[in-house]
C-alpha cells in the first residue's frame, strides 16, 4: 500500500510515516497545497490522508478540485474541525471518511482499511474474486483454498488488479505502483510479472487490453 499525506504538522507528520511504515506502508508526506500533485498523477497513491487546514490553502478546495478531475482514489480528511458542518462539507465534497485529530493511530490504520476494502467493493478482510482469494493484511493468496507461491512483486500486482476486478488499469499505473518510491518499473519488467502470475493464478483471469493495460476478470 502507498499512502500520499498532505498534512503541515511536523510531530504529526513523523508520527504518521512512523506507523504505516510498522505496518508495512509506504508514503510520501508533504505540507503544503502548493505541493500537490495533479490530478493525473494521484493514481499513483492507493489512498490519500488530507488534512483540512494547511497554511497556503484549505484542504477542501483540493479535494473539490481533484473529484472534479475524476479522482477516484480513496480520501481520508483529518482534521481539528470537529463541527457537524466541516465534517459534512468533507464528505458531501468527495471524501471517504473523516477522522477528527487528535486520534489514535490503531484507529487511523483500521479506517484507511476499511475505506480500500469499500474501494475494493469487498465487505471482509478477505478479498474475494470467485475461486481466488487475497489477505492484504496478511499477504497472502489463496487459489481454491490452496496457497500461491507469489513473490512480493506478484503479491502486489494481483492486489492491484483485484481493487477492481473488470476494470482495466493502465500499464503506467501498474508500473509506478509496483515501485511507489522511486521510478516506475518499465513495461517489459511488468510484462514478466503479469506473465508469471498468470502462470500461477491461471491465464485466463488477467486479460490484456492492448494498448491500456490489465484487468482481472470479475
Amino acid at each position: 500500500m502507498h499512502i500520499l499525506i498532505l498534512e503541515d504538522d511536523l510531530d504529526l507528520g513523523f508520527a504518521l510515516q512512523q506507523a504505516l511504515q510498522l505496518e508495512g506502508i509506504s508514503s510520501v508526506w508533504l505540507r503544503r497545497l502548493a505541493e500537490a500533485p495533479l490530478a493525473s498523477e494521484v493514481a499513483a497513491f492507493d489512498c490519500v490522508l488530507l488534512d483540512l487546514a494547511l497554511p497556503d490553502g484549505d484542504g477542501l478546495h483540493l479535494l473539490l478540485r481533484w473529484r472534479r478531475a475524476g479522482v477516484v482514489v480513496p480520501i481520508v480528511i483529518i482534521t481539528a474541525r470537529a463541527a457537524l458542518a466541516d465534517r459534512l462539507a468533507g464528505l458531501d465534497g468527495g471524501a471517504d471518511d473523516v477522522l477528527i485529530k487528535p486520534f489514535d493511530t490503531a484507529e487511523l490504520l483500521s479506517r484507511l482499511r476499511a475505506v480500500l476494502r469499500r474501494y475494493a467493493r469487498q465487505a471482509s478482510e478477505v478479498w474475494t474474486i470467485g475461486d481466488l482469494q487475497i489477505e492484504p493484511r496478511s499477504y497472502v493468496a489463496r487459489l481454491h483454498g490452496a496457497p500461491l507461491e507469489l513473490s512480493p512483486r506478484e503479491f502486489h500486482l494481483l492486489m492491484e488488479l483485484a481493487r477492481e476486478p473488470g476494470t482495466v488499469v493502465p500499464k503506467g499505473t501498474l508500473a509506478q505502483r509496483l515501485e511507489p518510491l522511486g521510478d516506475a518499473i518499465d513495461f517489459g519488467a511488468l510484462e514478466v510479472h503479469v506473465s508469471n502470475l498468470r502462470r500461477k493464478i491461471g491465464a485466463e483471469r488477467i486479460r490484456t487490453v492492448r494498448g491500456i493495460g490489465y484487468l482481472i476478470a470479475a
